[in-house]
C-alpha cells in the first residue's frame, strides 16, 4: 500500500520517538526540582542535627564525623540523581588522591555543583566556606561541625587553613574565589598560594568538565538545563610547595587556561 503524504511526513517510528521525547522532557523538569527540594531537606536535617550535637562532641570526633556525614549525604544524593537518569558523572580520577595527606586541592569552579561532586568522593576533605554558608540554616550547622573554615577573615583563614594542611589534612579551595564568570577561568586569587607557602604544601590542580553551564554564574535556579547533566573530573599538574606566591598564581593560571 502506498504511503500517504501524512505518513511520509510523520512516520510511526518518528511519531513515537517525538512523543517519548516530549514525555521525558515533561517529567524531567518536575523530577529534577523535586530532587533539589530533597537536597534542601537533607541539608536542613543534617544542619539542625549537627548544630545540636556538634557543640557537645570533642573536636577530634566532631570534625571527622561531620565531614563523613556530609560526604555520605552528597554521595547518596548524587546516586539518586544518577538513578533517576538526570545525571552522569565520572569522578574516578579523585581516587588517586585519597591517600595523599597535607595537600591543597584546587579545582576550577564552573557551578554550584562542584563542591558536592568533590566532597562526595573525598569525604574527609576540609573546605573553605563562604560566611553566608556558616550563617545559612540549611548548611551552617554541618559546616561548623565539619570544621570548615570561614572565608571572611583573611588573616585567620590563612592561619587556620595552613594548620589543617600541616596536620595532614586535604584542603579544598577554589582559586577563582567564585564561580567562573568569563571562560575558561576567572583571574585567580592569591589566597590558595599563600596558604600553600605558609603550610609548605603542594597544590594539586583538578579540572571539572561539564556539558552545561547549569547553576553557573548567571544561570537562574529555575532555568531548566538539558538532561542528563554530565560532569567529568580529571587531575592536572601537581605544583611543589611554593617559595614565591605570585609566581605560583601565574603558573596555575597558565595551566588552567591551557587545560581548559
Amino acid at each position: 500500500m502506498a504511503e500517504t503524504a501524512a505518513e511520509r511526513a510523520h512516520p510511526p517510528g518518528r511519531r513515537g520517538l517525538t512523543l517519548g521525547g516530549a514525555v521525558r522532557r515533561a517529567w524531567e523538569y518536575p523530577l529534577f526540582y523535586c530532587l533539589l527540594f530533597l537536597f534542601g531537606l537533607m541539608s536542613l536535617a543534617w544542619s539542625l542535627t549537627a548544630a545540636l550535637i556538634g557543640p557537645f562532641l570533642p573536636r577530634r570526633i566532631a570534625g571527622p564525623l561531620g565531614r563523613q556525614a556530609i560526604g555520605t549525604g552528597f554521595r547518596l544524593y548524587l546516586g539518586t540523581l544518577r538513578a533517576c537518569g538526570v545525571l552522569k558523572t565520572d569522578l574516578s580520577a579523585l581516587d588517586a588522591l585519597k591517600e595523599d595527606d597535607g595537600l591543597l586541592i584546587c579545582p576550577n569552579h564552573p557551578s554550584i555543583m562542584d563542591a558536592v561532586l568533590l566532597i562526595s568522593r573525598l569525604p574527609d576533605v576540609v573546605c573553605i566556606a563562604k560566611a553566608k554558608v556558616y550563617d545559612n540554616l540549611f548548611l551552617g550547622g554541618g559546616a561548623r561541625m565539619a570544621g570548615y573554615i570561614r572565608n571572611d577573615a583573611p588573616n585567620s583563614l590563612v592561619k587556620m587553613a595552613a594548620q589543617q594542611v600541616r596536620a595532614g589534612r586535604q584542603l579544598l579551595i577554589f582559586p577563582e574565589g567564585t564561580r567562573t564568570e568569563q571562560a575558561p577561568v576567572n583571574a585567580l586569587k592569591g589566597g590558595f598560594a599563600l596558604i600553600a607557602k605558609t603550610a609548605g604544601a603542594p597544590v594539586q590542580t583538578v579540572f571539572i568538565d561539564a556539558n552545561s553551564n547549569f547553576l553557573g554564574k548567571g544561570w537562574p535556579l529555575f532555568r531548566k538545563p538539558e538532561f542528563p547533566l554530565v560532569y567529568t573530573v580529571r587531575l592536572g599538574r601537581r605544583f611543589d610547595p611554593p617559595t614565591d606566591v605570585r609566581l605560583l598564581v601565574e603558573d596555575l593560571d597558565r595551566h588552567y587556561r591551557t587545560e581548559l
